[in-house]
C-alpha cells in the first residue's frame, strides 16, 4: 500500500506540497497543478521546460517521488468538441517524457464532459480515449480513468462499457464523486449515485484509489464534503473491502474541505489548506489503522 496525497490540495507550490509529504511521512505526491519560483502555476504536462527542470531538482533533492500525474487529459473541463482533439495529444505527448524522467506509472485522465441531457458515450469517446490510452501503453505506462463528471463517470455501467471498449484502461476509484454525480444509467429523474454500488461494479479494474468523503445538500443542491469515513462515500466500507481482497495498491488522498478544485468560488488561506491537508492525511492513516487492526475483526 503507497499512501499519497493530491499535492495542489496542500498548497500550490511544490515546496509547500513536498513539505505536507514529510510531515505526514510519505514518500510521493500526486502531481497535478505546482508553482515553482519564478514560473506560474501549471499542469505537470503543462509546465515550461525550465519550470519542470526546476520541479526535478525540488523532487530529487527532498527524495519525493510522483507517485501519478494528476492530469488535464480530456477532464471535465473539457467536452468532446472543445478544445481541438489535437490540444489532447499534444497534452498527452508532452506528459510522457516526463513521466519517464520522473519514474512515474500512473496518470489519471478521464473522458470529457458530457451535456446535462446526455445518457449514451457516444463512439467518438471510445475512439478518443483508445488512442490516448495506447499511446501511454506504448510508452510502458498506465492511464487510470477517474469517476468524474465525466461520460465514463455517468454510472458504474458506463465505467464498464468504457473499460469494456478501451482495452488497457484501469480505473481511479473517486470514493466521493458518486454522492453529488446523478446516475444516467437510471430512469430520469436521475437519482444521485451510489457510492458502494459502483466500487463493487468497478472494483476489478481498480488499481488507484482517490480518497475524499461528501454528504449531499438537497437545499444547495451540492456536496458538502466531510472528513475521511463521515460522509456518503463509504470510504470505511471500501477500504475494508479492498484491503480484504488484497489490494496494495496507491490510495491518494484529495480532501476538498478546503480548496475544491473544479470550484474557484471555494477558496481557503495557505495556512489552513495545509493544515486541512495534513490532519486529512492523518485522518485516513488512524482510520487505515483502525480497519486494520486485527481486534476490528
Amino acid at each position: 500500500m503507497i499512501l499519497t496525497g493530491i499535492g495542489d490540495e496542500a498548497g500550490d507550490s511544490l515546496e509547500t506540497q513536498i513539505r505536507a509529504t514529510r510531515e505526514l511521512g510519505w514518500q510521493t505526491i500526486e502531481a497535478r497543478n505546482i508553482t515553482v519560483p519564478g514560473h506560474p502555476k501549471a499542469n505537470m504536462h503543462d509546465l515550461a521546460d525550465a519550470a519542470f527542470d526546476l520541479a526535478i531538482r525540488q523532487l530529487e533533492e527532498s527524495r519525493i517521488g510522483v507517485y501519478c500525474f494528476g492530469s488535464t487529459i480530456m477532464n471535465w473541463a473539457k467536452t468532446l468538441h472543445d478544445p481541438p482533439f489535437e490540444i489532447t495529444l499534444a497534452e498527452v505527448k508532452r506528459a510522457i517524457p516526463r513521466m519517464q524522467r520522473l519514474g512515474t506509472k500512473f496518470v489519471r485522465i478521464m473522458s470529457f464532459k458530457p451535456a446535462d441531457d446526455e445518457f449514451h458515450i457516444p463512439a467518438k469517446v471510445f475512439e478518443r480515449v483508445r488512442e490516448v490510452t495506447q499511446r501511454f501503453l506504448d510508452a510502458g505506462l498506465q492511464p487510470v480513468h477517474e469517476n468524474c463528471m465525466n461520460y465514463g463517470g455517468m454510472s458504474a455501467q458506463h465505467a464498464l462499457e468504457l473499460l469494456d471498449k478501451v482495452p488497457g484502461l484501469k480505473w481511479v476509484f473517486d470514493t466521493a464523486n458518486p454522492v453529488f454525480n446523478p446516475d444516467r444509467s437510471k430512469p430520469r429523474p436521475w437519482p444521485r449515485q451510489d457510492a458502494w454500488e459502483f466500487w463493487t461494479q468497478v472494483r476489478d479494474h481498480v488499481v488507484h484509489i482517490h480518497i475524499k468523503d461528501a454528504t449531499w445538500n438537497p437545499a444547495k443542491n451540492d456536496a458538502d464534503y466531510n472528513w475521511p469515513g463521515e460522509g456518503q462515500g463509504c470510504v470505511r466500507r471500501v477500504l475494508e473491502d479492498a484491503f480484504r481482497r488484497g489490494y496494495d495498491a496507491g490510495i491518494s488522498i484529495e480532501p476538498h474541505l478546503a480548496v475544491v478544485f473544479h470550484d474557484a468560488t471555494v477558496k481557503s488561506s495557505a495556512e489552513a489548506m495545509y493544515r486541512s491537508y495534513v490532519e486529512y492525511g492523518q485522518r485516513l492513516m488512524r482510520l487505515i489503522e483502525e480497519i486494520r487492526s486485527p481486534s476490528s475483526g
